[in-house]
């Protein structure tokens, strides 16, 4: 469009400008500052907006964090819960307390304890009697021995007298290192005569809090902070301690004998608007983001902090881009009221073609300067190489980002002195690939060396520059700096690791649990004949003896090799499966559990054995197993239900059915309630108090492992039925 406005007739070369300017510029005065009025209101609205938005983050990082800390604290915490109840079961630790003078008791107890501790991975377990007296300790063959050492005055102590289980967490007499304390108490005939308890050190927890950049801690009931990765603070108060309660911390010398209440050095103030609190430090004035995951079954609660510098940093960085923005608003507007006052000067100058010409000149030069300083505002790296590839033209943006000046690229052949010494085959190769007319529009991602020596990452856009008659001369690249990006996936990428290696301990902590599960049978098979074997001792019979301990043995042997099988399971290792006569096994299964505890219970066993033999392919010591577990299901059924008028029984029906052997399991118990039944098989469910909820999970998996599937339902006139169903082995190449 031309721009020249043809001279009016009724003006004279040189005559004066009429004087319609002033009240343009007026208006344009206005329209500015009113420009700038909303600029300025958008740059608080962005920062406000990006500080909420940068805030909320941090809380759902902080509540995600918070419920991860928390599930891993809960499974070390609980991870040995059943060490005292099991140990206080063997018959050596009850005869310990009713001879605690007997040094050949003595030994054997310490020897026991000591294997249990080495094989269960905890810290110390030991027994005391009535009066708080160590008898005995994993530990009695050390300098910091518990061996007759008194722990009457620890309120686990006092908890398992009552006859519950104790738990406390505190700093040991004895050692003088914290730990988790963990009773159950020693029955005799109901009466309480002794306490067993198990210290476990939190370390595993707490050591790699200390790696965080924000602050760690647990709290217990009082507000008095017991682990965390700020050591200065451990066993200050969060808030006030009652006398009462100063005196029995004192007296329990839970935290230490010299332990006294000192205030944390950090104010905890609640926000309402805010699903957690502001933690402010007493002295530097740092402030922290601080969001409380509660455990109620502990009685402890967990924090976790963030530092809330990054809110006011984001707000910082949104001000900042909002001003750019702003800035170029207001320079488009500069740059649309010099226009406007050009064309009016141009459309009012008539003067003649020199004073137009000297016009045009200078817009033009001002539109220049314009364009110069747009381009040096810019962000993005901009290059401009001719077909040989010598750079041209570079904007300030490129320069700040590599570390050189424009005149000492400005005429740079390949290599540029920017190009990273490591990949300089692929930047040869990037350039030949673009001077050949291969450009990479798509984008390409390259390592630059700044001239400081750092590493900048970033994306080059490349594509063909043309000049106004339309001919190629060249190249034109956008340079984008993606440094900062690349930096946050690899920290992405490392809270990532934090989180599997979360999961594996998790994992581990499962795997305990089933191993130990699977063991409680043919350990509870080994107490009993070791009582009946002593027993017999006593009475002098020896046949009855060596068969008590024949049996013993085999049970030994049956537990290694139920942790061998399972070894193999959980590694998903083949199974050893042969051919099984399965009337044997069920047989094998009654021997050696089923009959003698039904027979203690009161209980008849009838078993229904099928018309033809029944061939398998299975692994025996796993299908014993599960044919004991869910015998030992119905018997435990039917001793808590009233039994009905023709009496207690279990049945064991063998039978074949379409190509598959049956094995049926059936009672006469309450049965199966409809909830129930539905989440029968799932794992951790259980009706029972002591129960882990593994044991029918665990069955059908193995069962599934042979190629069998195991069912359960309701039994007609009461009770319920538990049906395993396998492929027949017709042949012996049957696989």
């Amino acid at each position: 469009m031309d721009l020249r406005a043809a001279p009016d007739d009724s003006t004279e070369a040189g005559a004066p400008r009429p004087s319609h300017g002033l009240p343009r510029l007026r208006r344009g005065a206005g329209f500015i500052a009113a420009l700038l009025c909303v600029a300025v209101l958008l740059v608080v609205a962005a920062g406000e907006w990006a500080a909420q938005s940068e805030r909320d983050a941090q809380w759902d990082n902080l509540r995600r964090s918070g419920e991860v800390q928390a599930l891993a604290l809960r499974g070390v915490a609980t991870r040995y819960n059943y060490l005292p109840f099991t140990t206080a079961q063997h018959p050596l630790v009850s005869q310990l307390l009713r001879h605690p003078a007997s040094q050949e008791v003595r030994d054997a107890a310490n020897a026991y304890l000591q294997a249990v501790n080495e094989h269960a991975g905890s810290d110390m377990l030991y027994v005391m009697d009535l009066e708080g007296l160590t008898l005995a300790s994993s530990n009695w063959d050390t300098p910091s021995s518990f061996v007759h050492q008194n722990y009457r005055n620890r309120p686990y102590f006092h908890d398992a007298l009552g006859g519950d289980t104790g738990r406390f967490y505190g700093v040991g007499k004895t050692t003088g290192e914290p730990g988790l304390f963990v009773s159950a108490p020693v029955r005799d005939n109901g009466r309480v005569i002794g306490v067993v308890a198990v210290k476990v050190r939190m370390e595993p927890i707490a050591n790699p809090w200390e790696q965080l950049r924000d602050p760690v801690f647990v709290t217990d009931a009082r507000g008095i902070v017991f682990l965390g990765s700020e050591p200065s603070w451990l066993y200050r108060t969060s808030r006030p301690v009652p006398a009462a309660d100063v005196q029995q911390l004192q007296h329990n010398e839970q935290y230490g004998t010299g332990w006294t209440p000192r205030p944390v050095p950090w104010t905890l103030r609640q926000q309402d608007d805010q699903p957690g609190a502001e933690l402010r430090l007493d002295g530097n004035g740092k402030r922290y983001l601080a969001f409380e995951e509660a455990l109620p079954d502990l009685g402890w609660t967990l924090t976790v902090t963030a530092d809330s510098r990054v809110v006011a940093v984001a707000r910082q960085q949104a001000w900042a881009l909002a001003t750019l923005a702003s800035g170029l608003l207001v320079l488009g507007a500069l740059y649309w009221q010099l226009r406007e006052r050009r064309l009016a000067e141009n459309r009012q100058a008539r003067i003649g073609l020199e004073q137009r010409v000297q016009e045009r000149t200078h817009a033009l030069q001002q539109a220049q300067a314009f364009r110069q300083s747009m381009e040096d505002s810019l962000l993005v790296g901009m290059r401009a190489r001719d077909l040989e590839g010598r750079i041209v033209y570079v904007n300030a943006a490129m320069c700040d980002m590599v570390g050189y000046r424009a005149d000492e690229l400005i005429g740079q052949l390949p290599p540029y002195p920017y190009w990273h010494p490591d990949d300089l085959d692929r930047h040869w190769n990037d350039s030949d690939t673009v001077l050949a007319g291969n450009a990479f529009p798509q984008g390409r991602e390259n390592r630059l060396r700044h001239r400081d020596g750092s590493d900048v990452y970033t994306m080059f856009y490349t594509t063909r520059l043309i000049d106004g008659s339309g001919q190629h001369i060249g190249w034109m690249s956008s340079v984008v700096n993606i440094t900062a990006q690349k930096r946050a996936e690899e920290q992405q990428q490392q809270h990532e690791t934090q989180l599997q290696r979360v999961q594996r301990v998790i994992t581990v902590g499962e795997m305990a649990s089933t191993l130990a599960h699977e063991l409680n049978q043919p350990l509870a098979a080994l107490v009993n004949y070791a009582a009946a074997a002593r027993a017999l001792a006593a009475q002098g019979k020896t046949g009855p003896l060596n068969d008590s301990l024949e049996a013993l043995s085999a049970q030994a042997l049956r537990a290694a090799d139920i942790v061998g099988r399972i070894r193999r399971w959980v590694r998903q290792h083949p199974e050893s499966r042969e051919p099984c006569d399965l009337s044997a096994i069920v047989e094998q299964s009654l021997e050696l559990l089923l009959r003698a505890e039904a027979r203690r219970q009161g209980i008849a066993v009838r078993v229904e054995p099928a018309a033809a033999p029944l061939q398998v392919h299975a692994d025996r010591v796993l299908l014993e197993q599960v044919v004991i577990n869910l015998g030992l299901n119905a018997l435990q059924a039917m001793q808590t239900h009233q039994a009905p008028p023709e009496g207690h029984e279990l049945r064991l029906r063998l039978a074949a059915d379409h190509g598959h052997a049956l094995v049926q399991v059936l009672d006469r118990g309450p049965g199966l309630p409809p909830g129930i039944a539905e989440r029968l098989f799932e794992p951790f469910f259980t009706t029972r108090s002591d129960g882990l909820g593994l044991g029918l999970n665990i069955c059908r998996s193995i069962i599934e492992s042979m190629g069998g599937q195991l069912q359960a339902c309701n039994r007609e006139g009461g009770g319920a039925v538990f049906e395993i169903r396998l492929p027949l082995a017709s042949a012996p190449d049957n696989p």
